[in-house]
């Protein structure tokens, strides 16, 4: 019987979801957890690979097991999260036909990157301090139109990828202004526009292709490029021509549909 399970985690002891040789992932924590609490080994597949720093809200992830799990829902949930570590948690776990796939049943998947524009000691863990002089988000976001629809996104990809096409449907890409939660609650008067939020939701993405795609959306905003740039890249460009990788440390995958 095949089980999906929806978790949370916070990337900033984990080298990404994949397991590693040498260093600890999500996957192995939780491959380690399952198997101790059912008392036999126990793989599981995630929806898609992040890296390392990288977090997750929402994220799918499933196994197998011969027959019906040996505790109820509320009390498996219960018993797994008490013995992962604090930066992992389980929200529900429920049985799916077993041609469902994690990974390759998913249809669209969504990631969300925080920037703060000046300095706040208390989102600096999720968030990127961006602090050059001014951004043009209007430009930023007419860039985005350019990613929408299917393209090749090598340009954005991270060489050593073991994917067999650079292909990809982008269905929506945008950048938001937000007030943080201690702002809202405390009253304190944060900076003018100082927070922001790019999201993108995509059919898949490549090996670093969300951060290289906001460090290159980044140049536009700074007046290094117009707009039109990012079209050019996508029709003609390399990973070299593209802007830098922005930090992973702001980065959420936050949610997979089937």
């Amino acid at each position: 019987m095949r089980y999906f399970l929806c978790l949370s985690y916070d990337g900033s002891a984990f080298c990404g979801w994949q397991i590693q040789p040498s260093s600890p992932s999500v996957q192995a924590c939780l491959e380690s957890t399952l198997s101790r609490l059912l008392n036999r080994p126990v793989a599981v597949t995630g929806a898609g690979r992040t890296d390392t720093g990288v977090h997750a809200v929402n994220y799918v992830a499933h196994f197998d097991t011969d027959g019906v799990l040996p505790f109820e829902a509320s009390d498996f949930i219960y018993k797994l999260n008490a013995m992962l570590p604090r930066g992992v948690a389980i929200s529900s776990v429920s049985p799916v036909p077993e041609d469902l796939h994690a990974r390759f049943s998913a249809r669209r998947r969504e990631y969300t990157y925080f920037i703060h524009r000046k300095k706040d000691p208390f989102v600096r863990e999720y968030s990127w301090l961006c602090g050059y002089p001014s951004l043009d988000f209007d430009a930023m976001n007419e860039a985005c139109q350019h990613l929408l629809g299917t393209h090749d996104f090598s340009c954005f990809e991270k060489t050593g990828g073991d994917n067999k096409t650079s292909i990809c449907t982008v269905f929506e890409a945008h950048w938001e202004p937000y007030v943080p939660s201690h702002v809202q609650v405390m009253g304190q008067e944060g900076p003018s526009g100082g927070y922001w939020y790019f999201r993108i939701a995509a059919d898949r993405f490549l090996r670093n292709m969300v951060r290289a795609t906001v460090g290159t959306l980044i140049e536009v905003g700074r007046g290094k490029h117009r707009p039109e740039w990012v079209a050019q890249l996508i029709a003609n460009g390399t990973r070299g021509d593209a802007g830098e990788s922005v930090p992973g440390h702001a980065l959420f995958l936050n949610k997979v549909d089937y």
